[in-house]
């Protein structure tokens, strides 16, 4: 691309001062401001519109990173996440802001949240050091305002750039230690499979969150630090860190019980967000999980189309098909096994479970009901029936939040009891009780888990059009995609944190169609995606730069295309 100069485009924002709105599609192009190039990519066609996508690119013989900031995949995500906080914060410090109609004078960056992400907003390299971000070309009513676009382009946003994206200019110690809280987690998680466990959470972490709402840590007086039980300990060594100590949770199946409010389903949620690395300060910064982690819910209504959920539930009133099993309008126990056979279809090792999320009849079928109930009259096959034969058979564990049924102590390798937010190994004291009051409820799993069936997803069921119209891809927030016609809602995967990763995985399910051949399995083509974007960034995603994608799993967009109403799918032959 050929670069302009940047008096080329304070004589344009001359030119059309006051001309209609459109004639600011006259800038796009490449300018080179001395110290840095600014790309306008996409000019917005109205003041009210999606504000126009720009790039800034500093070469490094300016920007001045240290090798060391970026040189292993850990610290340069660290480094891209914490330039792109920056450059939001220095937007509030330098950008007047909204000004004229519209989105006029509005100057932003995809914020990240407590996790430390991949983002697209921030690249850097040997190089260059890139952010791409958004700025609301100002206008009175749909008239250019071209003296505030040129105090924007020559006054606002050099010294944005000027305060982020020059390393003498920043706060080095903060830098480094983001990069080393991020580079000890990614290390701890490592070391997760060779000590035998699929979680850590140190002593001293902070795990209860200000609010539903509100991710970052408590802070309130009555806020317990973490203790391990000294029965859990497990002591590690961290690049930047040193010595750590923490609980670890074994493979196989582990209880979390105790009292309401005492911290069961907190330990949990910290345990589900610990596939991220968190962000200095937010209290879980060395709590980490196993990648292959997948928290696993009732979702009542999905639709679920052709999921072999036989190894849970079989011999439907009127023949109805469990191997290849296809609803509309799934039931908490129907919902919550398809989940289950979804998440272990892609690869999951890990299974996270809250009764309190959970449909009752899918997790347990105690003595009496067994007596009322037959279970030639009963389709569903309890979850402690199951749990351990998946373990034994394929390797995955479960981590269980349960408080109304002690029949799980007959199946559990490890017990902890939260009391007053503090953690207790009650392994042994749980066994003395199953062994003292032994379950009277027959098992029904029978003796195997059943078949992973694997399915073919037919990419002609995945259309994004909106019949003859373009291609229509957008997101409602966290948890809703518009894909074509067609709202995928995505409430139940609990592992997505930030609107980013769902605007990606919008993107990605209409890049996934390409390998869709009738022949791959599901897990073939999320996995070939995965490779892509490993390989060539998350702008494969897009024909043109974005700075507001984030990383998101395997299983997330394995869950996203689940949900499309309209899929289709053929089961792989065995």
């Amino acid at each position: 691309m050929r670069h302009l100069k940047s008096s080329d485009l304070k004589k344009t924002l001359t030119r059309i001062n006051r001309k209609g709105y459109k004639a600011y599609k006259d800038l796009k192009g490449a300018y080179d401001f001395g110290d840095y190039l600014l790309y306008i990519d996409h000019v917005q066609g109205d003041p009210f519109a999606s504000p126009s996508r720009l790039r800034v690119r500093v070469n490094q013989d300016v920007a001045g990173f240290p090798l060391d900031t970026y040189s292993n995949r850990s610290r340069e995500i660290a480094l891209r996440d914490y330039l792109s906080r920056v450059f939001y914060r220095n937007i509030g410090r330098f950008s007047e802001g909204s000004r004229g109609s519209g989105k006029s004078g509005l100057i932003s960056i995809d914020r990240p949240g407590q996790e430390i992400l991949q983002r697209s907003s921030v690249l850097i390299n040997k190089e260059f050091v890139e952010v791409r971000f958004f700025l609301g070309l100002p206008a009175r009513g749909r008239s250019i305002a071209g003296d505030q676009a040129e105090e924007m382009f020559f006054k606002e946003l050099p010294a944005i750039v000027r305060h982020s994206l020059i390393f003498r200019k920043l706060d080095s110690a903060s830098l480094y230690e983001h990069i080393h809280t991020a580079e000890d987690a990614d290390y701890l998680r490592e070391l997760l499979t060779d000590l035998g466990i699929v979680s850590f959470v140190a002593d001293g972490s902070i795990l209860p969150r200000a609010s539903g709402t509100d991710k970052r840590p408590l802070k309130d007086k009555k806020v317990v630090p973490f203790v391990c039980p000294e029965t859990l300990r497990i002591e590690v060594q961290l690049p930047n860190r040193g010595k750590v100590s923490g609980m670890g949770i074994h493979r196989g199946i582990t209880l979390i019980v105790g009292g309401g409010y005492h911290g069961k389903s907190t330990l949990l949620d910290a345990i589900m967000l610990g596939i991220y690395n968190h962000v200095p300060g937010d209290g879980r910064e060395l709590v980490v999980t196993d990648p292959k982690t997948v928290k696993i819910r009732a979702e009542d209504g999905r639709r679920i189309e052709k999921v072999n959920i036989s190894s849970f539930i079989s011999n439907l009133p009127f023949g109805q098909d469990t191997v290849a099993f296809c609803t509309d309008n799934a039931s908490g126990s129907t919902s919550q096994a398809a989940n289950i056979m979804e998440a272990l279809e892609i690869g999951a090792k890990v299974l996270l479970i809250d009764e309190d999320t959970s449909a009752t009849n899918f997790m347990i079928r105690d003595h009496r009901m067994q007596e009322l109930v037959s279970k030639d009259r009963e389709p569903i096959t309890p979850f402690i029936d199951k749990a351990r034969q998946l373990y034994k058979e394929y390797g995955v564990s479960t981590v269980l939040v349960i408080g109304g049924s002690g029949d799980y102590f007959d199946i559990a390798d490890h017990v902890i009891c939260m009391t007053e937010y503090r953690p207790y190994d009650f392994t042994e004291r749980a066994r003395e009780i199953a062994h003292k009051y032994r379950a009277e409820r027959r098992p029904e799993g029978g003796t195997a888990f059943g078949s992973i069936t694997e399915r073919i997803p037919l990419a002609e069921s995945l259309d994004p059009r909106r019949g003859q119209r373009d291609v229509k891809i957008s997101t409602k927030g966290l948890h809703t995609i518009v894909f074509g016609t067609e709202s995928v809602e995505l409430a139940a995967l609990e592992q997505l944190v930030d609107p980013s990763q769902t605007r990606a995985i919008g993107d990605a399910m209409s890049y996934a169609r390409r390998y869709m051949d009738g022949k791959r399995t599901l897990r073939e083509v999320v996995e070939t995606v995965m490779r892509d974007i490993e390989e060539r960034e998350l702008d494969v995603l897009s024909p043109s730069p974005k700075g507001d994608y984030a990383y998101f799993r395997a299983f997330e967009l394995a869950a996203a295309i689940n949900r499309l109403r309209t899929l289709r799918m053929l089961q792989k032959r065995q």
